[in-house]
């Protein structure tokens, strides 16, 4: 397996692997990523601005995430608790895995990635939000020792769930 930052050319692929956890969510009445979002133009810009990663298996791409250290407007207030740190943080944004690879711990392995980055860059915390409703992705964070720390709004007004991990 490898895990890389994505080029232009990995757009299309990512774009497939996006629109089938859309239609996951669809599907599963769960409010996140509907309504074009995220689409070609936000993933275009992820890569744009090197905040976009590949892991690949086998030359192919099986999963997508950004992640982002420029910090996060929305994650200024949060409510009904408190981050873990006021220290710098990353940002994961955007995590997926092509329904063929799912179950094998992929998104797992995505993060113990973006944990090596953010202890070469010396950044010693990650955040992270989520629909309430997206248990998949809940189970996945507590799996990876992050914790709930309360809730956040996105710019929509749309209400989110948001989790810390340090790295201490």
């Amino acid at each position: 397996m490898e895990f890389r930052k994505a080029v232009e050319t990995d757009l299309n692929d990512m774009i497939n692997i996006i629109r089938q956890a859309q239609a996951y969510f669809k599907e599963h009445k769960i409010n996140q990523w509907q309504d074009n979002y995220p689409n070609v133009g936000t993933i275009s810009n992820d890569i744009d601005n090197k905040n976009s990663y590949v892991l690949l298996k086998y030359d192919n791409i099986v999963a997508t995430v950004a992640v982002s250290f420029d910090g996060e407007k929305t994650y200024d207030s949060i409510y009904e608790g408190q981050w873990i740190s006021n220290n710098e943080y990353a940002v994961i944004h955007r995590i997926a895995v092509d329904n063929n690879f799912k179950g094998l711990g992929l998104s797992s392995q995505i993060i113990k990635n973006i944990e090596l980055i953010c202890l070469n860059k010396g950044v010693y915390s990650i955040r992270v939000d989520t629909h309430e409703d997206n248990l998949s992705m809940q189970k996945l964070l507590k799996k990876n020792k992050f914790q709930y720390c309360g809730i956040i709004y996105l710019e929509t007004g749309s209400k989110r769930i948001a989790f810390e991990k340090t790295l201490y």
